[in-house]
């Protein structure tokens, strides 16, 4: 993977994502290629924080109908990881 930037797509911002940062659990969407080794890496990288665990789930797009044409059309599939920060870190969420 070339950088961190890359890697770290954007933060999850949802009530679920902010009741998970109490228990330090953040949500990112990242790029599909990525490995949890890699995540974890980058986010220590772009936020200095050490990374305790990283959970991750492929998530496939939703399949949508057009009500004018008829037609389907496929939404994207996207991959999120749900990164522990060690004890004792800032909440991330504040920068």
């Amino acid at each position: 993977m070339a950088s961190a930037y890359s890697i770290i797509i954007k933060p999850v911002i949802s009530e679920k994502a902010f009741g998970l940062s109490e228990s330090n659990v953040y949500t990112f969407i990242v790029d599909r290629r990525a490995n949890k080794v890699e995540i974890g890496k980058a986010v220590e990288e772009i936020f200095s924080v050490k990374v305790a665990k990283v959970n991750t789930t492929n998530r496939k797009g939703k399949r949508r109908r057009n009500p004018r044409t008829g037609l389907y059309s496929q939404m994207s599939t996207t991959k999120r990881a749900m990164v522990t920060l060690k004890e004792g870190q800032i909440d991330i969420y504040q920068r």
